[in-house]
């Protein structure tokens, strides 16, 4: 089963980015007073195409699912963890549900390979493609169809949301490893550069998982293409949120990205579609040593800089009140003109 992308359309639009740096300069307030916030609007102006965008509140999807390759002692806690906190998601009890509630985010989890039955649950989209991925230092994590599968499980979950602004999570013992890989294997970056202490690991734990690493790259030496580096070297809920940014962005939506896992998925599915990063907007740096350096070969520059590293899409609900306050300058905020108010000279 291959996997075909969707197509996604460049945001690049002189002649609209003209008219909303004009817009934007024709506020009332001196030019750059407002920052990041600048920048921000503009690109929620072309991601829109248009001049007032009008934005939804978000949703925040988090993909969970297990990899086998927790086997290898590369997180501080026991892999029932995954089931235990899809279970404490889906009984409002977690980070992200209080932070969720907060900010009035809606949230969606999202079973992608959960070691365990769920059965029929209100809030939990199963779309398990197996229980659990494979141990990546001894086996590809997946099989190509399996991937393909996964990506294209995350492409369909966005053909059927109506929100405009989507943010991505994540929940998974030891899925620092299969990022930390992945951005090894697509940047070129030393696998010492890419791995930090995850859930807590301390300095002989953290030399564990870089050898573990070290190990699953050269065992599968031979993936070249992003669908067999993602296959060998990834996991299923990393899939599955690549194959979502993907869909979200070939529907031109606001694609709010949370923290190193998320970034990971990000630089997989730009292997497959540069495109995707124009829709972007990187929330947070993570505490997590190789998100940094990511971002840095993205071209992300992050809202917030909290030194979270939770993951779950935190840094998404954490980040939306500068998105939404972006987007209301934009359509709100008087003009020099239209307020009678002397502009620079």
């Amino acid at each position: 089963m291959p996997f075909n992308s969707p197509p996604i359309t460049p945001t690049r639009d002189d002649t609209l980015s003209l008219r909303l740096r004009q817009r934007i300069d024709g506020k009332t307030k001196p030019r750059g007073s407002l920052g990041r916030l600048e920048s921000l609007a503009q690109q929620i102006g072309m991601i829109r195409r248009t001049l007032a965008p009008a934005l939804s509140a978000p949703v925040v999807y988090v993909f969970a699912a297990d990899h086998g390759v927790a086997n290898e002692g590369v997180s501080a806690y026991p892999q029932d963890v995954t089931w235990q906190m899809v279970e404490n998601f889906l009984a409002g009890g977690a980070a992200i549900n209080v932070l969720a509630r907060q900010q009035g985010v809606r949230l969606q989890v999202v079973d992608a390979g959960v070691k365990h039955d769920f059965g029929a649950r209100d809030g939990l989209l199963d779309r398990k493609i197996r229980a659990a991925s494979g141990n990546l230092a001894i086996e590809p994590a997946m099989t190509l169809v399996e991937c393909a599968q996964a990506l294209q499980a995350g492409v369909d979950l966005m053909a059927q949301e109506d929100s405009i602004v989507v943010g991505f999570g994540e929940m998974g013992i030891a899925n620092t490893t299969p990022a930390a890989a992945l951005m090894h294997r697509f940047t070129g970056l030393a696998v010492a550069e890419c791995v930090g202490a995850g859930t807590g690991l301390d300095a002989a734990g953290v030399r564990h998982k870089v050898s573990v690493i070290e190990r699953a790259v050269r065992l599968h030496a031979a993936a070249s293409a992003p669908l067999q580096v993602l296959a060998a070297l990834g996991g299923l809920e990393i899939a599955m949120m690549a194959g979502a940014m993907l869909g979200a962005a070939s529907r031109r939506k606001v694609l709010l990205i949370d923290g190193f896992i998320a970034t990971a998925a990000l630089l997989a599915a730009s292997r497959f579609d540069v495109n995707v990063l124009d829709y972007c907007v990187f929330c947070h740096q993570s505490q997590e040593r190789g998100h940094a350096r990511l971002l840095q070969i993205l071209g992300g520059e992050p809202l917030l800089a909290l030194d979270l590293r939770l993951g779950e899409g935190t840094g998404c609900v954490l980040a939306w009140p500068l998105v939404q306050a972006a987007a209301a300058f934009l359509c709100e905020m008087a003009s020099f003109e239209g307020a009678g108010v002397s502009d620079q000279a």
